[in-house]
């Protein structure tokens, strides 16, 4: 079954078509870049599909289940890591994990003993104790992700999550989620930059609210030069 089904999909802001006839897939496991200049539709997208607005035209399913008719069995298979960063900066960070599992139901036991699991994949673990404020924006993202897996998502969104990351801390969260593919989650992540894509990636490209292509990386750029194709399907600088 598909991770995620986009049929038909449509939404404008006043007289700006923020996208327009946008039809996707992705297949479970796989690890898929929505890769497009800012501006594009990438976070409206996100927004749909995570039900923060309402599709104005088109349906949206996630493993079968549609956002528009069935929202509540849709989203709860879903993890999101949202661009502007949602962490209680005056929480600890177990008062953010502890937080998360009440809200989606979790014995408080196992939201603390999956919090110690994620924490310490991200190798964040001994930062337990301490106040969100008090950490760098690469800790506060990996906090975050951590987060977004501890209710064990089927597919997880993640929104332009390395933006202000260094090449260390950007190369670490995308290294953790693909090993995370492997093992059947599946991830749609968002980005305009070139060098988080590999040629194995499922790539989506949107430009101007229309996916422009949809297949694997590799296909769009058989002798490697991504950025080339990317320029010639955008018309934007690399």
């Amino acid at each position: 079954m598909n991770a995620l089904v986009i049929k038909n999909l449509s939404h404008s802001f006043g007289a700006r078509h923020a996208l327009r006839d946008v039809n996707l897939s992705l297949d479970s496991g796989c690890f898929a870049v929505l890769l497009g200049p800012n501006g594009s539709g990438k976070t409206t997208l996100v927004s749909l599909v995570t039900g923060l607005y309402n599709a104005q035209h088109g349906d949206i399913h996630i493993f079968g289940h549609s956002i528009r008719s069935n929202p509540l069995p849709a989203l709860a298979r879903l993890g999101v890591v949202f661009q502007m960063p949602t962490l209680d900066l005056d929480m600890t960070v177990d008062q953010n994990m502890a937080y998360h599992g009440s809200l989606h139901g979790l014995p408080r036991k196992e939201a603390r003993e999956r919090a110690v699991e994620e924490l310490e994949r991200l190798g964040i673990d001994d930062r337990r104790g301490e106040k969100v404020r008090s950490l760098s924006g690469g800790l506060r993202r990996r906090v975050e992700i951590a987060r977004a897996l501890l209710h064990r998502p089927q597919l997880l969104i993640v929104d332009e999550a390395t933006v202000g990351l260094d090449v260390a801390g950007r190369q670490l969260l995308l290294n953790h989620l693909r090993s995370l593919c492997r093992k059947g989650m599946s991830v749609l992540w968002t980005t305009h930059l070139l060098d988080e894509v590999e040629p194995s990636d499922q790539l989506i490209v949107l430009h101007q609210g229309s996916v422009r292509w949809e297949g694997e990386a590799r296909g769009l750029a058989p002798d490697g030069k991504l950025a080339a194709a990317f320029l010639q399907l955008t018309g934007q600088p690399s």
